[in-house]
């Protein structure tokens, strides 16, 4: 194995779990996540050398699954087709458990949204790193997160209340 694919192996092997979890919550569909973080990786790889030498892989290959993230978005075909016979097993992702609730509270966040948060709130982006990822301003990831983030908040007490109440019946 040549230096740059154990370099880029080890990459991987240490972010893939975090990253199949971010864009599992931009994308609210695990396999469709793993798709998304597989198409970044193949991309950052063909990159690699330039990339890997300024020492901005994280960076790159988290603008690379937003931006990918995006375009299935745009895209009005899926190319998976319906089929009576059920698919082979996938392999075990990250474990999400414990984040059933937040996972539903973000899917009920519109696209833009969801991503501002998870950029910012999930993966630890700064508002000016955001920006420059959505192309948006400033101005609007701050009033677009405490949108987002007061729609969380209202749903999240909303659901537990609903829980609770449901427990006592």
């Amino acid at each position: 194995m040549s230096v740059r694919d154990q370099e880029f192996s080890d990459f991987v092997q240490a972010r893939r779990s975090r990253l199949v979890g971010a864009a599992y919550l931009l994308c609210g569909d695990r396999h469709t996540a793993e798709d998304l973080v597989q198409t970044a990786l193949a991309k950052l790889y063909a990159a690699w050398p330039k990339i890997h030498s300024r020492g901005a892989e994280d960076a790159y290959v988290l603008k690379i699954l937003v931006n990918t993230t995006i375009d299935a978005g745009r895209r009005r075909w899926r190319r998976e087709l319906i089929s009576d016979e059920l698919p082979e097993q996938s392999v075990p992702g990250p474990d999400l458990d414990g984040r059933d609730e937040l996972v539903r509270a973000l899917a009920t966040l519109g696209p833009k949204q969801r991503r501002i948060v998870v950029l910012r709130y999930w993966l630890d982006l700064s508002v000016e790193e955001v920006a420059a990822d959505l192309r948006i301003s400033h101005g609007t990831v701050k009033s677009q997160s405490s949108r987002a983030l007061d729609h969380l908040r209202a749903r999240l007490t909303a659901e537990r209340i609903d829980a609770l109440t449901e427990e006592r019946a």
